[in-house]
Protein backbone atom coordinates (compact mmCIF):
# COMPACT_ATOMS: atom_id res chain seq x y z
CA UNK A 1 0.00 0.00 0.00
CA UNK A 2 2.86 2.37 0.76
CA UNK A 3 4.21 1.89 -2.78
CA UNK A 4 0.80 2.64 -4.25
CA UNK A 5 0.47 5.83 -2.22
CA UNK A 6 4.00 6.82 -3.17
CA UNK A 7 3.14 6.47 -6.87
CA UNK A 8 0.04 8.61 -6.39
CA UNK A 9 2.00 11.28 -4.59
CA UNK A 10 4.64 11.33 -7.33
CA UNK A 11 1.90 11.73 -9.87
CA UNK A 12 0.48 14.71 -8.01
CA UNK A 13 3.92 16.32 -7.82
CA UNK A 14 4.34 15.87 -11.55
CA UNK A 15 1.03 17.61 -12.25
CA UNK A 16 1.02 19.95 -9.28
CA UNK A 17 -1.07 22.71 -10.89
CA UNK A 18 -4.11 20.54 -11.59
CA UNK A 19 -7.57 21.33 -10.25
CA UNK A 20 -8.49 17.97 -8.75
CA UNK A 21 -6.53 15.29 -6.97
CA UNK A 22 -8.20 12.56 -8.94
CA UNK A 23 -6.65 13.96 -12.12
CA UNK A 24 -3.20 14.26 -10.59
CA UNK A 25 -2.29 10.60 -10.06
CA UNK A 26 -0.35 8.92 -12.82
CA UNK A 27 -1.77 6.11 -14.88
CA UNK A 28 0.44 3.57 -13.12
CA UNK A 29 -1.43 4.07 -9.84
CA UNK A 30 -3.97 1.30 -9.20
CA UNK A 31 -7.21 2.52 -7.65
CA UNK A 32 -6.04 5.61 -5.77
CA UNK A 33 -8.64 7.70 -3.93
CA UNK A 34 -8.48 11.48 -4.11
CA UNK A 35 -9.28 11.69 -0.38
CA UNK A 36 -6.13 9.71 0.42
CA UNK A 37 -3.74 11.26 -2.09
CA UNK A 38 -4.73 14.80 -1.10
CA UNK A 39 -4.11 14.20 2.61
CA UNK A 40 -0.72 12.67 1.85
CA UNK A 41 0.23 15.75 -0.17
CA UNK A 42 -0.60 18.01 2.78
CA UNK A 43 1.35 15.70 5.08
CA UNK A 44 4.38 16.00 2.78
CA UNK A 45 4.02 19.78 2.84
CA UNK A 46 3.95 19.72 6.63
CA UNK A 47 6.92 17.36 6.80
CA UNK A 48 9.07 19.42 4.41
CA UNK A 49 8.40 22.60 6.35
CA UNK A 50 9.28 20.80 9.58
CA UNK A 51 12.59 19.69 8.07
CA UNK A 52 13.37 23.32 7.20
CA UNK A 53 12.59 24.32 10.80
CA UNK A 54 14.93 21.58 12.06
CA UNK A 55 17.72 22.82 9.80
CA UNK A 56 17.34 26.35 11.20
CA UNK A 57 18.24 25.00 14.66
CA UNK A 58 21.69 23.94 13.50
CA UNK A 59 24.52 26.22 14.76
CA UNK A 60 26.24 25.86 11.38
CA UNK A 61 23.33 27.70 9.76
CA UNK A 62 24.00 30.78 11.88
CA UNK A 63 27.71 30.64 11.09
CA UNK A 64 26.99 30.33 7.40
CA UNK A 65 24.54 33.25 7.38
CA UNK A 66 27.00 35.47 9.19
CA UNK A 67 29.43 35.00 6.31
CA UNK A 68 26.83 35.47 3.56
CA UNK A 69 27.04 38.76 1.57
CA UNK A 70 23.28 39.42 1.78
CA UNK A 71 23.49 39.36 5.59
CA UNK A 72 25.78 42.37 5.89
CA UNK A 73 24.89 45.20 8.23
CA UNK A 74 23.62 47.34 5.36
CA UNK A 75 21.49 44.63 3.82
CA UNK A 76 17.69 44.70 3.97
CA UNK A 77 17.82 40.96 4.75
CA UNK A 78 19.83 41.50 7.94
CA UNK A 79 16.74 40.91 10.11
CA UNK A 80 16.23 37.50 8.50
CA UNK A 81 19.84 36.53 9.17
CA UNK A 82 19.58 37.40 12.85
CA UNK A 83 16.55 35.27 13.61
CA UNK A 84 17.99 31.77 13.61
CA UNK A 85 17.58 29.07 16.21
CA UNK A 86 14.31 28.98 18.13
CA UNK A 87 13.09 32.31 16.67
CA UNK A 88 13.41 30.92 13.16
CA UNK A 89 11.36 27.90 14.24
CA UNK A 90 8.74 30.23 15.72
CA UNK A 91 8.45 32.24 12.50
CA UNK A 92 8.38 29.23 10.18
CA UNK A 93 5.69 27.52 12.26
CA UNK A 94 3.79 30.82 12.52
CA UNK A 95 3.47 30.96 8.73
CA UNK A 96 2.65 27.25 8.50
CA UNK A 97 -0.07 27.57 11.15
CA UNK A 98 -1.69 30.55 9.44
CA UNK A 99 -1.57 28.69 6.11
CA UNK A 100 -3.59 25.76 7.45
CA UNK A 101 -5.95 28.02 9.42
CA UNK A 102 -6.68 29.91 6.18
CA UNK A 103 -7.53 26.67 4.40
CA UNK A 104 -9.60 25.54 7.36
CA UNK A 105 -11.73 28.67 7.07
CA UNK A 106 -12.01 28.34 3.29
CA UNK A 107 -13.23 24.73 3.51
CA UNK A 108 -15.97 25.29 6.08
CA UNK A 109 -19.22 23.72 4.91
CA UNK A 110 -17.88 21.70 1.96
CA UNK A 111 -20.21 18.72 1.46
CA UNK A 112 -18.82 17.02 -1.66
CA UNK A 113 -16.19 17.31 -4.35
CA UNK A 114 -18.77 19.00 -6.57
CA UNK A 115 -18.25 22.15 -4.50
CA UNK A 116 -16.14 24.69 -6.44
CA UNK A 117 -13.73 24.82 -3.50
CA UNK A 118 -12.72 21.21 -4.11
CA UNK A 119 -10.28 22.41 -6.75
CA UNK A 120 -8.50 24.47 -4.11
CA UNK A 121 -8.44 21.53 -1.69
CA UNK A 122 -7.25 18.89 -4.13
CA UNK A 123 -5.07 20.79 -6.57
CA UNK A 124 -2.94 23.85 -7.33
CA UNK A 125 -0.04 22.45 -5.32
CA UNK A 126 2.61 24.69 -6.86
CA UNK A 127 0.61 27.78 -5.93
CA UNK A 128 0.11 26.45 -2.38
CA UNK A 129 3.85 25.96 -1.93
CA UNK A 130 4.50 29.48 -3.22
CA UNK A 131 1.97 30.90 -0.77
CA UNK A 132 3.55 28.99 2.11
CA UNK A 133 7.08 30.04 1.15
CA UNK A 134 5.96 33.64 0.81
CA UNK A 135 4.36 33.48 4.24
CA UNK A 136 7.55 32.08 5.79
CA UNK A 137 9.67 34.83 4.23
CA UNK A 138 7.20 37.48 5.39
CA UNK A 139 7.20 36.07 8.93
CA UNK A 140 10.89 36.88 9.27
CA UNK A 141 10.11 40.58 8.86
CA UNK A 142 7.79 40.68 11.89
CA UNK A 143 9.31 43.28 14.26
CA UNK A 144 9.79 43.13 18.04
CA UNK A 145 11.38 39.70 18.25
CA UNK A 146 11.10 39.41 22.05
CA UNK A 147 7.41 40.34 22.12
CA UNK A 148 6.61 38.08 19.18
CA UNK A 149 8.41 35.09 20.71
CA UNK A 150 6.82 35.52 24.13
CA UNK A 151 3.26 35.92 22.77
CA UNK A 152 3.55 33.18 20.16
CA UNK A 153 4.86 30.77 22.79
CA UNK A 154 1.50 30.91 24.59
CA UNK A 155 -0.31 30.15 21.34
CA UNK A 156 2.09 27.23 20.94
CA UNK A 157 1.30 25.92 24.41
CA UNK A 158 -2.45 25.96 23.74
CA UNK A 159 -2.16 24.55 20.22
CA UNK A 160 0.33 21.90 21.29
CA UNK A 161 -1.98 20.80 24.09
CA UNK A 162 -4.94 20.53 21.69
CA UNK A 163 -2.88 18.49 19.22
CA UNK A 164 -1.85 16.14 22.03
CA UNK A 165 -5.56 15.53 22.57
CA UNK A 166 -5.92 14.66 18.88
CA UNK A 167 -2.91 12.36 19.25
CA UNK A 168 -4.72 10.65 22.11
CA UNK A 169 -7.72 9.98 19.87
CA UNK A 170 -5.50 8.59 17.11
CA UNK A 171 -3.46 6.41 19.48
CA UNK A 172 -6.55 4.98 21.18
CA UNK A 173 -8.14 4.33 17.79
CA UNK A 174 -4.91 2.63 16.68
CA UNK A 175 -4.79 0.51 19.84
CA UNK A 176 -8.36 -0.71 19.41
CA UNK A 177 -7.92 -1.29 15.66
CA UNK A 178 -4.73 -3.29 16.21
CA UNK A 179 -6.31 -5.47 18.88
CA UNK A 180 -9.57 -5.97 16.99
CA UNK A 181 -7.68 -6.97 13.85
CA UNK A 182 -5.50 -9.58 15.56
CA UNK A 183 -8.29 -10.93 17.75
CA UNK A 184 -10.49 -11.23 14.67
CA UNK A 185 -7.78 -13.15 12.79
CA UNK A 186 -7.27 -15.42 15.79
CA UNK A 187 -11.01 -16.18 15.96
CA UNK A 188 -11.18 -16.83 12.21
CA UNK A 189 -8.11 -19.04 11.88
CA UNK A 190 -7.80 -20.33 15.45
CA UNK A 191 -4.07 -20.06 14.91
CA UNK A 192 -1.98 -19.95 18.04
CA UNK A 193 0.45 -17.66 16.22
CA UNK A 194 -1.91 -14.69 16.44
CA UNK A 195 -2.61 -15.46 20.08
CA UNK A 196 1.10 -15.67 20.80
CA UNK A 197 1.70 -12.35 19.01
CA UNK A 198 -0.94 -10.68 21.17
CA UNK A 199 0.68 -12.00 24.33
CA UNK A 200 4.18 -11.08 23.15
CA UNK A 201 3.46 -7.43 22.38
CA UNK A 202 1.34 -7.04 25.49
CA UNK A 203 4.20 -8.40 27.59
CA UNK A 204 6.74 -6.12 25.88
CA UNK A 205 4.61 -3.02 26.39
CA UNK A 206 4.01 -3.70 30.08
CA UNK A 207 7.69 -4.53 30.59
CA UNK A 208 8.64 -1.13 29.18
CA UNK A 209 6.04 0.55 31.41
CA UNK A 210 7.40 -1.11 34.56
CA UNK A 211 10.99 -0.35 33.54
CA UNK A 212 10.04 3.28 32.95
CA UNK A 213 8.49 3.61 36.41
CA UNK A 214 11.61 2.14 38.02
CA UNK A 215 13.87 4.50 36.08
CA UNK A 216 11.66 7.47 36.97
CA UNK A 217 12.07 6.71 40.66
CA UNK A 218 15.83 6.29 40.26
CA UNK A 219 16.58 9.39 38.20
CA UNK A 220 13.77 11.88 38.85
CA UNK A 221 13.62 11.64 42.66
CA UNK A 222 17.13 12.60 43.65
CA UNK A 223 16.39 14.69 46.75
CA UNK A 224 13.84 15.09 49.54
CA UNK A 225 11.99 17.93 47.83
CA UNK A 226 10.69 15.93 44.88
CA UNK A 227 7.20 15.27 46.20
CA UNK A 228 5.50 16.45 43.01
CA UNK A 229 7.57 14.05 40.93
CA UNK A 230 6.67 11.19 43.30
CA UNK A 231 3.01 12.05 42.94
CA UNK A 232 3.11 12.15 39.12
CA UNK A 233 4.93 8.82 38.84
CA UNK A 234 2.91 6.95 41.48
CA UNK A 235 -0.48 8.35 40.47
CA UNK A 236 -0.03 7.65 36.76
CA UNK A 237 1.26 4.14 37.41
CA UNK A 238 -1.76 3.49 39.63
CA UNK A 239 -4.08 4.76 36.88
CA UNK A 240 -2.42 2.41 34.40
CA UNK A 241 -3.10 -0.51 36.74
CA UNK A 242 -6.73 0.54 37.12
CA UNK A 243 -7.40 0.81 33.39
CA UNK A 244 -5.68 -2.54 32.80
CA UNK A 245 -7.91 -4.29 35.32
CA UNK A 246 -10.96 -2.45 33.98
CA UNK A 247 -10.33 -3.63 30.42
CA UNK A 248 -10.68 -7.32 31.41
CA UNK A 249 -13.68 -7.05 33.73
CA UNK A 250 -16.54 -9.37 32.73
CA UNK A 251 -19.05 -6.50 32.38
CA UNK A 252 -16.72 -4.61 30.05
CA UNK A 253 -15.97 -7.76 28.06
CA UNK A 254 -19.69 -8.39 27.65
CA UNK A 255 -20.21 -5.08 25.83
CA UNK A 256 -16.73 -4.95 24.23
CA UNK A 257 -15.61 -8.55 23.62
CA UNK A 258 -12.40 -7.49 21.83
CA UNK A 259 -11.25 -5.11 24.55
CA UNK A 260 -8.22 -6.39 26.37
CA UNK A 261 -4.75 -5.87 27.73
CA UNK A 262 -3.09 -5.05 24.40
CA UNK A 263 -5.00 -1.76 24.15
CA UNK A 264 -4.36 -1.04 27.82
CA UNK A 265 -0.64 -1.68 27.40
CA UNK A 266 -0.40 0.78 24.48
CA UNK A 267 -2.28 3.48 26.37
CA UNK A 268 -0.15 2.83 29.47
CA UNK A 269 3.02 3.12 27.39
CA UNK A 270 1.92 6.48 25.96
CA UNK A 271 0.93 7.64 29.43
CA UNK A 272 4.44 6.88 30.68
CA UNK A 273 5.88 8.85 27.76
CA UNK A 274 3.78 11.87 28.72
CA UNK A 275 4.82 11.42 32.33
CA UNK A 276 8.48 11.40 31.30
CA UNK A 277 8.14 14.57 29.22
CA UNK A 278 6.32 16.35 32.05
CA UNK A 279 9.11 15.42 34.48
CA UNK A 280 11.68 16.82 32.07
CA UNK A 281 9.75 20.10 31.92
CA UNK A 282 9.84 20.52 35.70
CA UNK A 283 11.71 23.51 37.05
CA UNK A 284 12.98 21.48 40.03
CA UNK A 285 16.57 21.09 38.86
CA UNK A 286 17.58 18.97 41.87
CA UNK A 287 15.00 16.33 40.97
CA UNK A 288 16.07 15.37 37.45
CA UNK A 289 19.20 14.14 35.67
CA UNK A 290 21.82 16.62 34.52
CA UNK A 291 21.30 15.66 30.88
CA UNK A 292 17.79 17.14 31.03
CA UNK A 293 18.75 20.38 32.75
CA UNK A 294 17.77 23.63 31.08
CA UNK A 295 19.88 24.93 28.22
CA UNK A 296 19.97 28.47 26.89
CA UNK A 297 19.96 27.15 23.33
CA UNK A 298 17.32 24.96 21.74
CA UNK A 299 18.72 21.57 20.75
CA UNK A 300 17.67 18.09 19.75
CA UNK A 301 17.56 15.63 22.61
CA UNK A 302 15.98 12.24 23.14
CA UNK A 303 12.65 13.73 24.16
CA UNK A 304 12.48 15.90 21.03
CA UNK A 305 13.34 13.00 18.73
CA UNK A 306 10.73 10.68 20.29
CA UNK A 307 8.14 13.48 20.23
CA UNK A 308 8.74 14.11 16.52
CA UNK A 309 8.56 10.39 15.74
CA UNK A 310 5.20 10.05 17.51
CA UNK A 311 4.01 13.24 15.79
CA UNK A 312 5.02 11.98 12.36
CA UNK A 313 3.43 8.56 12.89
CA UNK A 314 0.15 10.17 14.00
CA UNK A 315 0.12 12.55 11.03
CA UNK A 316 0.86 9.69 8.63
CA UNK A 317 -1.73 7.49 10.35
CA UNK A 318 -4.39 10.19 9.99
CA UNK A 319 -3.45 10.58 6.30
CA UNK A 320 -3.78 6.93 5.23
CA UNK A 321 -6.08 5.41 7.85
CA UNK A 322 -9.71 4.68 6.98
CA UNK A 323 -12.12 4.84 9.90
CA UNK A 324 -14.59 2.00 10.25
CA UNK A 325 -18.07 2.45 11.64
CA UNK A 326 -17.12 0.70 14.87
CA UNK A 327 -17.88 1.61 18.46
CA UNK A 328 -14.35 2.87 18.95
CA UNK A 329 -14.51 5.28 16.02
CA UNK A 330 -17.67 6.85 17.40
CA UNK A 331 -16.50 6.96 21.01
CA UNK A 332 -13.12 8.48 20.21
CA UNK A 333 -14.49 10.86 17.56
CA UNK A 334 -11.95 9.51 15.05
CA UNK A 335 -14.53 9.71 12.26
CA UNK A 336 -13.99 13.48 12.24
CA UNK A 337 -10.26 12.97 11.64
CA UNK A 338 -10.03 9.82 9.52
CA UNK A 339 -11.63 8.94 6.21
CA UNK A 340 -14.94 7.16 6.63
CA UNK A 341 -15.96 4.17 4.57
CA UNK A 342 -19.09 5.89 3.35
CA UNK A 343 -21.48 4.87 0.65
CA UNK A 344 -19.85 7.12 -1.91
CA UNK A 345 -16.53 5.38 -1.53
CA UNK A 346 -18.03 1.91 -1.75
CA UNK A 347 -20.16 2.91 -4.72
CA UNK A 348 -17.17 4.32 -6.52
CA UNK A 349 -15.18 1.19 -5.78
CA UNK A 350 -17.91 -0.99 -7.26
CA UNK A 351 -18.06 1.29 -10.29
CA UNK A 352 -14.33 0.87 -10.87
CA UNK A 353 -14.58 -2.91 -10.57
CA UNK A 354 -17.50 -2.99 -13.04
CA UNK A 355 -15.57 -0.92 -15.56
CA UNK A 356 -12.56 -3.20 -15.32
CA UNK A 357 -14.68 -6.32 -15.78
CA UNK A 358 -16.49 -4.80 -18.75
CA UNK A 359 -13.26 -3.75 -20.45
CA UNK A 360 -13.36 -0.12 -19.42
CA UNK A 361 -10.53 2.28 -20.08
CA UNK A 362 -7.25 1.72 -18.28
CA UNK A 363 -7.14 5.32 -17.05
CA UNK A 364 -10.55 5.18 -15.36
CA UNK A 365 -9.71 2.12 -13.28
CA UNK A 366 -6.63 3.72 -11.70
CA UNK A 367 -7.98 7.02 -10.39
CA UNK A 368 -11.40 7.81 -9.05
CA UNK A 369 -13.16 10.45 -7.00
CA UNK A 370 -14.75 8.95 -3.89
CA UNK A 371 -16.30 12.19 -2.63
CA UNK A 372 -18.80 13.08 -5.34
CA UNK A 373 -21.79 12.38 -3.08
CA UNK A 374 -20.30 13.43 0.26
CA UNK A 375 -16.85 14.14 1.66
CA UNK A 376 -15.11 11.24 3.38
CA UNK A 377 -13.64 13.45 6.11
CA UNK A 378 -14.10 16.98 7.36
CA UNK A 379 -11.84 19.12 5.17
CA UNK A 380 -12.04 22.06 7.53
CA UNK A 381 -11.23 19.99 10.63
CA UNK A 382 -8.36 18.31 8.78
CA UNK A 383 -6.66 21.65 8.15
CA UNK A 384 -7.34 22.74 11.72
CA UNK A 385 -5.64 19.55 12.93
CA UNK A 386 -2.59 20.32 10.77
CA UNK A 387 -2.49 23.88 12.14
CA UNK A 388 -2.36 22.45 15.66
CA UNK A 389 0.27 19.95 14.48
CA UNK A 390 2.39 22.91 13.33
CA UNK A 391 2.20 24.44 16.80
CA UNK A 392 3.07 21.10 18.38
CA UNK A 393 6.15 20.86 16.16
CA UNK A 394 7.18 24.36 17.19
CA UNK A 395 6.98 23.51 20.89
CA UNK A 396 8.70 20.16 20.43
CA UNK A 397 11.66 21.61 18.53
CA UNK A 398 12.12 24.27 21.21
CA UNK A 399 11.78 21.72 24.05
CA UNK A 400 8.62 23.46 25.26
CA UNK A 401 10.83 26.17 26.80
CA UNK A 402 9.81 29.83 27.00
CA UNK A 403 11.75 32.80 25.58
CA UNK A 404 13.54 34.87 28.22
CA UNK A 405 12.87 38.57 27.62
CA UNK A 406 16.17 39.55 29.25
CA UNK A 407 18.66 37.82 26.95
CA UNK A 408 16.44 36.39 24.21
CA UNK A 409 17.34 32.79 25.12
CA UNK A 410 15.16 29.89 26.24
CA UNK A 411 14.42 28.93 29.83
CA UNK A 412 12.40 26.19 31.52
CA UNK A 413 8.65 26.50 31.31
CA UNK A 414 6.63 25.04 34.17
CA UNK A 415 3.38 25.54 32.27
CA UNK A 416 4.47 22.86 29.79
CA UNK A 417 4.85 20.40 32.66
CA UNK A 418 1.18 20.80 33.57
CA UNK A 419 0.11 20.68 29.92
CA UNK A 420 1.74 17.26 29.51
CA UNK A 421 0.69 15.74 32.82
CA UNK A 422 -2.92 16.84 32.33
CA UNK A 423 -2.75 15.34 28.84
CA UNK A 424 -1.71 12.00 30.36
CA UNK A 425 -4.76 12.07 32.64
CA UNK A 426 -7.04 12.93 29.75
CA UNK A 427 -5.53 10.05 27.76
CA UNK A 428 -6.49 7.59 30.47
CA UNK A 429 -9.92 9.18 30.90
CA UNK A 430 -10.65 8.98 27.17
CA UNK A 431 -9.60 5.34 26.99
CA UNK A 432 -11.66 4.42 30.05
CA UNK A 433 -14.64 6.18 28.48
CA UNK A 434 -14.24 4.10 25.31
CA UNK A 435 -14.52 1.00 27.53
CA UNK A 436 -17.44 1.90 29.75
CA UNK A 437 -19.60 4.06 27.45
CA UNK A 438 -21.37 1.10 25.77
CA UNK A 439 -22.07 -0.29 29.22
CA UNK A 440 -23.48 2.97 30.63
CA UNK A 441 -25.35 4.25 27.56
CA UNK A 442 -27.39 1.17 26.82
CA UNK A 443 -30.08 3.07 24.92
CA UNK A 444 -27.53 4.28 22.39
CA UNK A 445 -26.55 2.20 19.36
CA UNK A 446 -22.75 1.79 19.12
CA UNK A 447 -22.83 -0.97 16.52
Amino acid sequence: MGAVLGICTAGQLACCCGSAACSLCCSACPSCKNSTSTRIMYAIMLLLTTIVACVMLSPSVKDGLDKAPFCSDNSVYKVMCQDVGYLAVYRICFAMTLFFILFSLIMIGVKSSKDPRSGIQNGFWAIKYLILIGGIVGAFFIPERNTFGRVWMYFGLIGGFLFILIQLVLIIDFAHSWAESWVGKYEETESKGWYGALLFFTFIHYSVVIAAVVLFYLYYIQSEGCGLHKFFISFNFLLCLVLSVLSILPKVQKHQPKAGLLQSSIVSLYTMYLTWTSLNSSTAKDCKPTVFQSSSESHFDTESVIGLIIWFVCVLYSSIRTSSNSQVSKLTMSEKILVKENGAAKGASRLVDDEVESGGSNEDKHVWDNEEDCVSYSWSFFHLMFALASLYVMMTLTNWFRPDTADGKLTENEASMWVKIISSWLCILLYVWSLIAPMLLRNRDFS
